[in-house]
């Protein structure tokens, strides 16, 4: 049983290297892998500017991605996309699925977080899923506890939801909040 693990370990490293090479080869560049694993990112298999187009294994990694990261500390740089699965996931721009305990995005996301506490600084496109969503600008679904929109183009269900925009109520007497338990919505 040890030996048949052993081999398919060596066959699968051995097609990853190779396949990082036939990538690197057809594309004439050498920043790019299918493979990356970091302890920080400055002690990783490969810099921080490498783009990694399939695996990323990190306690604390950092490139542009394209395909899965998993670790306690995922960070996507740049126009990125895929799936990550961590601890604390951040990005600048992300396409895909953040799945962890907090996600944190910087200027567009577009995809689903799911977590504790979730933070898009930007534009988020689709839905947010924890215990406490922040959003810039939301064009979609936040569902949680908290839920927090600057603008929100879109629906809330949750235990407080406030979206900044919601004018539903601006010509309403003694000037309710722009939130609600459960619902909201402002399109």
């Amino acid at each position: 049983m040890k030996k048949a693990l052993i081999i398919s370990a060596l066959v699968i490293g051995a097609a990853t290297v190779r396949a990082d090479q036939n990538m690197n080869t057809a594309s004439g560049s050498t920043d790019r892998s299918v493979f990356q694993a970091s302890l920080t990112p400055n002690i990783a298999i490969h810099p921080r500017t490498t783009e990694i187009h399939g695996l990323s294994l990190n306690i604390y990694g950092e490139n542009p991605q394209h395909g899965v990261a998993l670790g306690f500390v995922n960070g996507s740089t740049g126009e990125s996309g895929g799936f990550t699965w961590g601890m604390y996931n951040y990005n600048d721009s992300f396409t895909g699925v953040q799945w962890g305990i907090v996600n944190n995005s910087k200027e567009y996301f577009k995809g689903w977080q799911g977590g504790m506490v979730n933070l898009s600084k930007g534009k988020f496109i689709g839905w947010q899923d924890g215990w406490v969503n922040w959003s810039q600008e939301v064009h979609g679904l936040q569902t949680g506890l908290v839920n927090y929109s600057e603008n929100l183009h879109g629906v809330q269900l949750g235990l407080i939801n406030v979206a900044a925009n919601n004018d539903w109520f601006k010509d309403m007497p003694h000037k309710f909040a722009k939130g609600f338990p459960f619902f909201n919505w402002s399109f």
